[in-house]
């Protein structure tokens, strides 16, 4: 979704237009697909190399990058503001840009579930929640809708609104965001609508992960009773607002056990569990295994 994501805006604004405005070519470390998460393999146009050149670079990364991308290459990319006007990294192409250097004394984001972990290993680079960061030369973009729409914002700059309204158009899409609206831990934009309380509560709930809020807290800062927000979460979502705030660390809790290299006891505590005992029993208790066991079965 990110590689469509950045590509296929150009290919609608050059059909809206009727011309070429835009052309690119997708190049790989080895010139030979790029195999996608989802098991979809990219087809590549060359290898990306120092006689890659052009008006714009824009690198998309997922899982695993570092183990992808040796010195070498990134020598290549430090080396890349020589032969490109603009360098840009997509979800994990926001690791590679700052493993080279070029996040230095710059803004930028990723891929929420990163943004710490990101923050503590490259504290050179004033690291922002937002959804995309332009801080020329360089910008970033959390992922495949942030990327959507900072497509539709550089179309915007590079010729006009109208072309960029038209090409959200193409694709059915009326949620175009600006760069510093924040990435979501969950996405309640139809919640939203539906009841707005509960999305709020669930914002509350995601900004605190680490020191959970008491659902009194929480109900008063939405100026309801305790036994109205359990209400509303109940006939929302068909569980308490309890439950649902302790499956969200949870589930957050499982995403640093299988995609990070943290302690299990550091995990416990970035999701606000007491004590390394309670947080496996929780753990256990959610999916069946505890968090080692459920960390060794993934690897």
């Amino acid at each position: 979704m990110s590689v469509a994501s950045t590509v296929d805006p150009m290919r609608a604004a050059n059909r809206v237009a009727d011309r070429v405005l835009f052309s690119w070519r997708i190049e790989t470390l080895d010139g030979s697909p790029a195999m996608t998460t989802c098991g979809v393999p990219i087809a590549a146009d060359g290898t990306f190399g120092e006689r890659s050149a052009g008006d714009l670079l824009i690198i998309i990364a997922g899982f695993r990058q570092a183990s992808h991308v040796e010195r070498g290459r990134l020598r290549y990319l430090s080396s890349a503001l020589r032969r490109f006007a603009m360098i840009g990294g997509v979800e994990a192409g926001s690791w590679l840009l700052a493993r080279a250097g070029l996040l230095d004394g710059k803004s930028a984001t990723t891929h929420w579930e990163d943004l710490e972990d990101f923050a503590a290993r490259f504290p050179e680079t004033d690291v922002r929640a937002d959804r995309f960061v332009v801080d020329p030369p360089v910008f970033t973009a959390g992922g495949a809708s942030p990327s959507f729409d900072l497509m539709l914002h550089l179309i915007q700059a590079r010729w006009d609104m109208p072309l960029a309204l038209s090409v959200a158009s193409v694709f059915i899409y009326d949620a175009a965001h600006s760069g510093t609206d924040a990435q979501p831990l969950v996405s309640t934009g139809r919640l939203g609508g539906h009841e707005p309380r509960v999305a709020a509560a669930i914002d509350l709930m995601t900004g605190a992960l680490d020191e959970p809020l008491t659902l009194p807290a929480i109900a008063k800062r939405l100026s309801v009773s305790t036994r109205t927000l359990d209400d509303l979460f109940r006939s929302a979502l068909g569980r308490s607002p309890g439950r649902y705030y302790r499956d969200l660390r949870l589930e957050a809790a499982r995403r640093m056990v299988r995609d990070t290299s943290l302690s299990v006891g550091e995990i416990g505590v970035r999701t606000g569990f007491s004590a390394p005992s309670v947080f496996s029993r929780r753990f256990k208790a959610r999916f069946g295994e505890s968090p080692t066991h459920y960390r060794v079965k993934r690897r």
